[in-house]
């Protein structure tokens, strides 16, 4: 059994229903070789948990940032609730130490590590918010997610891959970035698109995200940092 009182602590809640908290950690893998566990998976708590995120965030752009237009606040929050940025924070409070995975997937330190940390951080919200109610699941999303969003403004990472790589292909190339999806998998509710950037026929790079969107972004940030080499 773990303890997540550590975990508690860290983050801030006090869990009523300790079961709802190591639903969040576990994985569908983990319930494929331990099928007597008497546990659950935490697919739906993500789904649910990404639905809060989405409204926390979209609540503080827009309360926040009154000089921005709707283009540029949905903008920074795609930057700010992607697959990197949410992974990142959930591997910062330590959920790597708490996940139920199975033999496999535990293995795996990659980017496949880091889509279960971020469904992981969406499970835990959805569990919050359960556990806690709104304003709960809100405070742990402006003290941990919120936060971020200085190093994104700073960085001007929430600014258009896709546009601003287009710019330069253009304007050095004279072509235009085209994107083909080479890769879809994953069950309905938690979708991972692989795409390829080309130049003409040339395929430049590959990335992927939680959405064809998510993904493009990424490979277009790829290929904006081989532009500054």
């Amino acid at each position: 059994m773990i303890d997540y009182s550590k975990l508690e602590e860290k983050i801030g809640v006090k869990f009523q229903n300790q079961n709802l908290l190591m639903q969040a950690f576990t994985h569908r893998s983990y319930l494929n070789e331990n099928r007597d566990a008497g546990l659950q998976h935490n697919e739906r708590l993500e789904f649910l948990g990404d639905a809060v995120m989405e409204l926390a965030t979209t609540d503080y752009l827009y309360k926040n940032y009154p000089d921005k237009n709707e283009g540029e606040l949905t903008s920074l929050r795609a930057a700010l609730v992607n697959t990197q940025t949410i992974s990142d924070v959930a591997f910062d409070l330590g959920f790597n130490d708490f996940l139920l995975l199975s033999r496999g997937e535990s293995k795996d330190t990659g980017r496949a590590r880091q889509y279960i940390l971020a469904n992981t951080f969406e499970s835990v919200i959805g569990a919050i918010f359960l556990d806690q109610g709104y304003e709960v699941a809100r405070y742990f999303i402006y003290k941990f997610l919120i936060e971020r969003l200085e190093t994104i403004i700073k960085n001007k990472s929430w600014i258009d891959a896709k546009s601003k790589l287009q710019e330069l292909v253009q304007e050095h190339m004279s072509l235009t970035p085209t994107y083909k999806t080479v890769k879809e998998e994953g069950p309905d509710h938690d979708k991972k698109f692989t795409v390829a950037l080309y130049y003409g026929k040339k395929e430049i790079a590959i990335g992927d995200g939680k959405s064809k969107q998510e993904a493009e972004q990424e490979v277009a940030r790829k290929a904006l940092e081989e532009f500054k080499k």
